[in-house]
């Protein structure tokens, strides 16, 4: 028999911070929570990615939903269940063998989010314990009115409300919320449903509404029908890793995340902490042109819409990011708490009201891969042109570029809008403004060849900065200057020898052991001033596939791949002598370009 009671051990203040490797992520498109070896969920906003956290443990607020062994004398493990983003924690202790499914369950909606959680007795008994104390606001609110209807614990707070089901005879916790503990039978089950959603939304009349059984089987066909079979690919079991990432974080307005946290520091007391649960347009084009590479998938279909939205309403004056729903991002500001350790506390992002031609690039590369399969609708169509206007209009005009550093003549930024416009002319050589296209992206290669063109034929990063950049071989990767007309062979000839001397000038000045860097900190070697950047690597292992060396390039691929914890989750950057994880989590783009080069290396360079 399956036992539940209250709990008299379980304490609040469970959550102490891990190293970033160890917390597992659990997505469901409208918002992501973080989970800890503990069985502790240290992160989720609710109800939507934007929204202030409820569980903010990961950045030292309060509010924790912890479930756990009794038993502290265990060890931890883990794994997802294969292309999806169910986890199965796994605890063996001096008794048996307890593990923990869960996931945010599927199909979901903006307003309303349901966490499931299993306890299973693998070997001998499970006795575990719980505590669930949400608190909104980044832990300034606590749930008030709590009270048990029937079998459901319900509350309301912050502009929440919640219902707790499997805990009927759970008690008050000393500090606020409720504990128990469960004693499973070995070889038996017992789940633990959560919902919260916001105050206005609607009763649901879902008939699943807190059936464990037939919540869990929605949830496992939905991952079933949303991460495609990627067996052909090098690293199948990565790449669908990949795919269910992406998805989970992919909201149904079709725009992506950058990653489900804020404020996780790139280098410890160095300032940087930002706030990436938002939409980027660069990003949202990574993950289309990666998913287009490998095929036509509704998260191509979701890109193309969202991006297209935004073209239409914004043009000229589009933004760098968006709320996942195309809504503005609030300015960047402080919250009162400690901060992860090394980081800090902030929310919004001030980087929305930049000018970043690149992100026009990135577009139209999305709309010519779109175009490929055949997904350029009416609209998209019509964003085509309105985007092209607005590369015509401005790509002369210095711009904060790829990673945001300030206002200049950025090299890579010219270099990816002529692969966008280069590649549009290719996908649609029937279009009226096809030889317009290709004529405009070879004005801005001929004066960003005058401009940016170091003495040995190398790229220089920007006009007046002749270091190396890291991102000037994505537009190499991506295959700017392949497949040029003849007319067009000699310009053609020198950018991709221009491009071959920059990838062997990152190599010796950027990479280390195999990791790439962006680029040299000024007065700080390589590693002293943040992380190699995963993304980097990926570009490399695709740059070096394009001329033809194979096996140098599935080296650098294969490297990138170990820069992760066993959950399989990458963040932006990864501290090389420490062998840790740097920046917010999971970061969608390195996902998104592991993929893109898991496809490329498998076809001819």
């Amino acid at each position: 028999m399956i036992e539940v009671s209250p709990s008299s051990s379980l304490s609040v203040g469970l959550s102490r911070p891990w190293v970033l490797r160890d917390y597992a992520f659990l997505g469901d498109g409208e918002r992501g929570a973080l989970v800890g070896p503990r069985g502790e969920v240290v992160w989720l906003c609710a109800p939507r990615w934007d929204s202030d956290a409820v569980f903010s443990g990961l950045i030292g607020g309060a509010g924790e939903y912890v479930v756990r062994p009794e038993d502290d004398w265990h060890v931890w493990g883990g794994y997802y269940e294969d292309g999806t983003l169910i986890r199965v924690n796994r605890w063996v202790t001096a008794g048996g063998i307890i593990e923990c499914r869960e996931a945010l369950a599927m199909p979901s909606t903006p307003d309303r989010l349901v966490l499931l959680r299993r306890v299973r007795a693998v070997r001998g008994d499970a006795r575990v314990e719980f505590l669930l104390d949400p608190r909104p606001g980044f832990g300034r609110e606590a749930m008030t009115d709590v009270r048990r209807e029937g079998d459901v614990w319900c509350a309301s707070g912050g502009g929440l409300r919640l219902r707790f089901v499997g805990a009927a005879n759970a008690g008050p916790a000393p500090g606020g919320g409720l504990r128990g503990r469960l004693s499973v039978p070995r070889g038996e089950a017992h789940d633990l449903v959560l919902e919260i959603r916001a105050g206005n939304a609607t009763d649901s009349t879902d008939r699943a509404g807190f059936d464990p059984a037939l919540l869990w089987r929605r949830t496992e066909q939905h991952w079933r029908e949303a991460v495609p079979d990627c067996h052909e690919l090098s690293a199948p079991s990565d790449t669908r890793h990949a795919y269910a990432v992406l998805t989970g974080l992919t909201s149904s307005y079709g725009g992506m995340v950058a990653a489900a946290t804020t404020s996780l520091p790139e280098r410890a007391n160095a300032g940087r902490n930002y706030d990436y649960r938002y939409a980027w347009l660069r990003d949202q084009a990574y993950a289309g042109i990666a998913v287009a590479a490998h095929g036509r998938h509704p998260l191509l279909e979701g890109a193309v819409r969202f991006v297209t939205e935004r073209v239409l309403e914004d043009g000229e004056r589009l933004r760098p990011l968006y709320t996942v729903s195309g809504g503005p991002v609030p300015e960047q500001s402080s919250l009162p708490l400690p901060g992860y350790p090394g980081g800090s506390d902030r929310v919004g992002n001030q980087a929305a009201e930049q000018f970043q031609l690149d992100s026009f690039g990135e577009v139209l590369q999305l709309y010519a891969a779109a175009a490929r399969h055949d997904c350029l609708d009416r609209d998209a169509r019509r964003a085509v042109d309105v985007a092209v206007e607005a590369v015509e209009n401005n790509w002369q005009r210095p711009d904060a570029g790829l990673w945001e550093l300030g206002t200049r003549w950025w090299t890579h930024s010219r270099l990816s809008a002529a692969t966008g416009l280069r590649a549009l002319a290719e996908q649609l050589p029937g279009h009226p403004s096809a030889r317009r296209w290709t004529r405009l992206s070879e004005a801005v290669l001929r004066e960003t060849r005058r401009r940016c063109l170091r003495p040995d034929g190398a790229w220089a990063r920007a006009e007046d900065d002749e270091r190396p950049d890291a991102a000037l071989l994505i537009p190499y990767a991506r295959g700017l200057s392949a497949g040029a007309r003849a007319d067009e062979g000699t310009s053609a000839a020198g950018t991709n020898q221009a491009f071959r001397r920059t990838r062997r000038l990152v190599e010796e000045e950027l990479a280390v052991d195999g990791f790439v860097y962006r680029f040299r900190h000024d007065g700080c070697a390589l590693g002293e001033a943040e992380g190699a950047f995963l993304l980097c690597g990926f570009v490399m292992a695709m740059a070096t596939h394009r001329e033809g060396d194979a096996v140098a390039a599935y080296r650098w691929f294969e490297r990138g791949r170990t820069a992760y914890g066993p959950p399989g989750l990458f963040s932006e950057e990864y501290d090389i002598g420490q062998r840790q994880l740097r920046g917010n989590l999971p970061q969608a783009f390195v996902h998104a370009a592991l993929l893109e080069a898991a496809v490329r290396l498998d076809r001819p360079g």
